[in-house]
Order: C-alpha cells, then structure tokens, then sequence
C-alpha cells in the first residue's frame, strides 16, 4: 500500500498535461483517498475506495485515468466506462474530466443518461469518445443496440456503488461488467461494502487494493451555516437580494475561477457595491493592497478562488458566501473558516444547484451541524431596506452641513417656479437615484401563461427499445392434414377445499385479475398524492425500478418517494405534493421495465386518472378480446402502440395491414350479421 504520506500533487507520477490543468484549478495538496488511490491505479492494479462523498472521489480516478490514455491511437470505441447512479451525478463527473483534461488536445467525454436525447447521445458516440459516463439503464440500451462498442475497454469505474445497489440498479451494473472485456482495469468506489457490492468485487476485480478513508467531523460550531437552492432565479439576482439584507461588515465570496472573480466583481460593483476580485494572476503587490483596502473598511466584498484565499486572515469578515460549491469537504469547511474567527461568530450560505444535493448531505455529515434552507428576501423586505438606507443617508448628509447653497437654489426655485418645497425635494431624490430605481416592483404570481412563455425543455420520446432475451412463443394451428400432435395428458387436479388441501393435486384456484377494488388501497399520507403508471405486476416490474426511474427523471431523492403498490398491469405510487407541470408532463414519457409509464393521478378506480391540469381524463385503456380480422380504426391503433410495429413485437408479420391477421395458414372469413 502507498504511503498517505503525500504533500503535493507533484509527487504523483500525473501527465504533465493534467498535472498543469490541477494547477489551473488550484489544487496543490491531495486529498487522502487521492494520495492512496491515485499511485494504485497509474501502476495498473484494481481497486476498491471506501469513503464518503465529498472526499474527492472524482479526482481519485479521473486523474490517473486521463493521465493514462492513449491518445495517439486512432481508436473510436471509448477507453474508459464511468457508471454512476444519476444523471446529476454522470454530468458533474462528466464536467470534472473535462476541467482535468483542459489541456489535452482532441479529448472528449461523453456523458450517457436517460431523459436525455438519444440521437445526441448517437452521433456523440458514432463520432467518437475517449470517456463515456453514464447510468446503468442507459448505457445497457446502447450496449443491446450495438452502438456502444466495449471491446476497446481498458478501464471500468463504478462510482457510488452503494447508491446504485440503492436504487436497483445492481443486476444492470453485473450485466454491464459480463460484457466488458475480460482484460481491464476496474475501480470500485463506495461509502459503504454491503453483501451484493462485496460479491461483485469478488467476481469482477482481480486482487483488488483496499484503500479506506474515514472522515473526520471538522469543527463548525460558530458558524451559522445556510443554503440556497440555485433554481428558478438568477443566481447574481439571488446574491443581490441578500447583499441587500444581510447586515455584513465585510464578506468573502468563493468561486471557482480566476475569470469568475473579475467578472462578478464587476457586476456586483456596477450594483453599487464596493468590491474587488482577488486570484492567482495578481501580483503579490496589487492583492497586499487588496487585502489591505479590506481590513481598513474601504472595501466591503473580495471575490475569490480558493487558491487566492490562502493564508487570508481579515477580522472584519463576517460572512462567507460560496457561490460555486467546492469539490470536497475540506474545501468547504477552509472557507468558511475564514470567519467566526478568535470565538466570534460568523455566517457561511452555500449556493446549491440540485444535482449537488449529494455534497450538501456530505458537508452536514462531515461538520455534524445541519445544514438551514435559506428563503431568499422579499421584495418588501429589500424596499423596506432600502427606505432606510434612504433616509440614513438624508439624516447624514443634514448632519454634515454646509447646505446653504442648495437651501438658497431651492427656495430660488420654489418662488419663481410655485412648486412646493417637497415636490423639489422629491425631483432631487430622483436625479440622485439616476437609472436604477429606488424599489424592486413585486413580481406576479405564477400562472399558466406564466409558464408557457418559458422556453420548454428538449424531451424526445424515447425510441423503442428491442429486447431479444426472451423471444415470444409462437402458437400456430396444425397444417390441414396432418396428424395431430401427440399431447401430454394434463395433471390431475382436484377441487381445492380446506379439507382436500393436503392430497395430491389439490392446486388453489388462481386470484381473479379483477379481484382488485378501490377498498384495498388506503388514502396517501399528509403531504403526499397518489399517481397511477401503466406498468405492473405482468411486465415483471419491481418497486426498485419505479424509485429509480422517477428519483432520475424528476429529481427528487428516493426517500422522498412514498408508498408503491403494484398490482397486475398498473402500479400506484405516491409522491410529494406540488410537483410541476413540466415534470408531471416529462414523466408520461419515461419508460420502465421496458414500458412507457404514462403517469397520471389517481383517482380512486381502477383506470381512472386525469391530466395535469385537472380536466382531460386519462386515456382508456385498450380492451383485450379475440381478435376478429376486422381491422380497427387505423388512428386509433396507432395511438395505443399497435400498428405495424406492434405487430411485429407480437409475432406478426410486417407488412401492410389488410385485415388479415399473419401466422394463420389460411385466413378467416369475417363473421357476418345474421
């Protein structure tokens, strides 16, 4: 096992390539499960990481692995696999290779998830990727299409293993690793080594390294910490509203980007606020006098990256603002060090996108403190606010003095032009205010227009998938002629009643498929709504599939997701109130256990359900009875999945429909009116 005992990331054999992207960023010191993992996977051995998230898992395999790509090979097919349990999570792995491979010319990762366009996904994949990063459904939907090749694999990673075996995904993530080449490298990360993931290490690494990591609480105590969830408003706007509110001495905003600290400075400065950026490129000069602007109180906001902040000890800095979320946990809690200093209290809020979610649990485990949700201010609390400043301002400058001058042009003007005293007051105020208005106007409360006038989100239907696992049975009548097929006589079976129970042969009567009424399913809990999806017990659906597939699509935790009932061709689940059109209308079109959902509310009967809006009922569902050779109207077919294309997946033949059903030697004359 490597020694921990690693100082830099210069100590670690990286390309220099990547090496020069960690010092873009400002990472100098690796993290603990990055000093033992990364050594182990450059040498080429397997590995298992057990640690929580929020260690720097990210970096422990991306780094090694881009440092060993072989980027001269004109290979199309990618080398390295990346599976995780989310999208949100695939994309911010996705968006971390492409932060360390900044500067390796033609590199290209390729995130893979449900939801998502397939066609993209396609062309991204037919053009060629070095890194796919995906979910498990969605990468074995390629897999099964024969547009993701894995024969060129070098390496496998499995990220939050523990969360996939979580969320059901455990039996993909086999599947996946049976096809993979047999000649490959695979790294294992997972907070926690359950049974099932201990199985998989066992049939899948080859001598695997153990390598775990144990986070130590950080102390927080006096520091009030705060989040707010990035969604639905600017994030610039959200950190004007709280400028605006929070009484602050002096504050540290962190970003992550030299570029960003000049470019928010700037704006936050165009807002009337006094602020600098501070980074890396600054000559050690221009940021002492930086620093020195903000311990004299002549500058109240510094923008900065971490690497910057470094060795930056202000008294005066009463709040901590994470603009961009780090990538661990040490990060965090360095930052928000840098107030509540010397047993003073201090304020750190931390801005959230959600599919960062996952960092926020990381940061309340690591610092033992929860973490508040913080509403953003009211425009009437920002005009409140802002009157006040208002009238300190007409309060200090009567205290000043030395305004006999403008007392003279204002009466001047009051005699010669009859206007009041306070009408000139008010026009003043005006000219002094220039473009920017006093007050914030309240905004109107969400409607449907509201939201119709919001660009939509690109959703295309998902294409249909081709399963060829279990083929149908074909059932065709004998040949005219011919001798019938020689049968083996059916079992036996006797009436089954308590007292007959224990002979041989004795079978209980099946449950009738009607047996099911509105009686048997209680009311969902406070807070919570019931919907309806067409998928159950006869497509072989499991309560795991439905908590991943909605968990994915409508971002939501899974423990957020209630009660689920499965009966034989529907499913009924419950979930939060209030969930948005938009999402309402994205999860009709999610497929699960090879089924399109088709969500809709619950009702109370069986089959019924009504839209978003409350108005349009749900759509019937298509009557199973003996075909008869009579063709049905032709739209009407189309819409409930049949047609051709159902033909075919029943064992039809493809071709024009002639109402004629395929598969008979000879075709049935239509039944007449007698």
């Amino acid at each position: 096992m490597t020694s921990p005992e690693i100082a830099t990331f210069s100590e670690l054999a990286l390309s220099p390539a990547v090496f020069k992207a960690l010092e873009k960023t400002g990472y100098e010191r690796p993290s603990p499960i990055q000093a033992k993992t990364i050594p182990l996977l450059l040498a080429g051995k397997d590995v298992i990481g057990q640690a929580q998230t929020g260690t720097g898992k990210t970096a422990a395999f991306a780094l090694p692995v881009l440092s060993m790509l072989d980027l001269q090979s004109m290979q199309k097919t990618p080398q390295v696999l990346v599976l995780a349990p989310t999208r949100e999570l695939a994309i911010q792995v996705a968006e971390a290779f492409q932060t360390y491979a900044a500067f390796i010319p033609g590199f290209n990762v390729l995130p893979i998830y449900g939801g998502a366009d397939f066609r993209g996904q396609l062309n991204g994949l037919k053009r060629g990727t070095h890194v796919v990063v995906g979910t498990p459904g969605r990468v074995m939907d390629h897999m099964r299409r024969g547009t993701l090749d894995l024969s060129g694999l070098k390496t496998i990673v499995l990220d939050e293993a523990d969360e996939m075996l979580r969320m059901g995904f455990i039996d993909d993530v086999q599947w996946v690793l049976e096809q993979a080449p047999k000649e490959r490298q695979v790294a294992l990360f997972s907070a926690t080594m359950p049974p099932p993931i201990r199985k998989i290490a066992t049939q899948h690494l080859r001598n695997p390294e153990h390598v775990t990591i144990e986070v130590k609480a950080m102390s927080a105590q006096l520091i009030r910490q705060r989040y707010w969830t990035v969604r639905g408003i600017n994030k610039l706007d959200a950190l004007t509203r709280i400028l605006e509110v929070e009484p602050f001495t002096a504050m540290l905003i962190f970003v992550r980007t030299k570029t960003a600290t000049v470019e928010l400075a700037d704006k936050l400065s165009a807002r009337g606020f006094t602020a600098s950026a501070i980074n890396g490129d600054m000559s050690q000069q221009l940021r002492e006098s930086t620093i020195d602007k903000l311990k004299a109180g002549k500058l109240e906001i510094l923008v900065a990256t971490d690497v910057a902040a470094r060795g930056l000890d202000v008294d005066r800095i009463t709040h901590v603002i994470n603009y961009d979320i780090p990538y661990d946990v040490e990060t965090y809690v360095h930052r928000i060090g840098r107030t509540g200093r010397a047993g003073r209290e201090g304020d750190a809020i931390l801005f959230v996108a959600p599919r960062e979610m996952r960092m926020l649990g990381a940061i309340e485990k690591a610092t033992r403190k929860k973490v508040e949700l913080m509403e953003l201010p009211s425009t009437d609390l920002i005009n409140d606010r802002r009157t006040e400043r208002f009238m300190e301002q007409i309060t200090a400058t009567l205290a000043e003095g030395g305004l006999t001058q403008f007392q003279e042009l204002v009466s001047r003007y009051e005699t010669e032009h009859n206007v009041p005293a306070v009408e000139i007051a008010a026009a003043l105020a005006k000219l002094m205010q220039g473009d920017n208005p006093l007050f914030l106007e309240k905004q109107k409360p969400a409607s449907k227009e509201t939201y119709k006038e919001r660009p939509p989100r690109e959703y295309s239907d998902r294409p249909q998938r081709e399963y060829k696992e279990r083929p149908a049975r074909e059932y065709q009548e004998d040949a005219e002629g011919s001798e019938p097929r020689e049968r083996k006589p059916a079992r036996e079976r006797k009436e089954w009643t308590p007292e007959t129970a224990t002979e041989e042969g004795a079978t209980r009567p099946a449950r009738p498929r009607s047996s099911f009424t509105p009686d048997m399913v209680a009311p969902p809990e406070a807070g919570m709504e019931r919907y309806r999806i067409d998928v159950g017990h006869e497509h072989e659906v499991r309560p795991a599939n439905i908590v991943g597939a909605i968990a994915n699509e409508a971002d939501i935790d899974s423990k957020h997701i209630g009660k689920i009932q499965i009966f034989d061709d529907f499913s009924l689940v419950d979930l939060p109130e209030g969930m948005p059109t938009e999402i309402f209308d994205h999860l009709k079109k999610v497929w699960v256990a090879k089924r399109m959902m088709n969500l809709s509310r619950y009702e109370g009967a069986m089959g019924q359900g009504r839209s978003a809006e409350g108005k349009e009922p749900a759509k019937k569902r298509y009557d199973k009875k003996p075909f008869d050779g009579k063709p049905g109207d032709k739209k009407s077919f189309d819409k409930k999945g049949f047609g051709n294309k159902g033909f075919e997946k029943k064992g039809f033949e493809k071709k024009a429909f002639d109402g004629k059903p395929a598969g008979f030697k000879k075709p049935r004359k239509p039944k007449t009116a007698e």
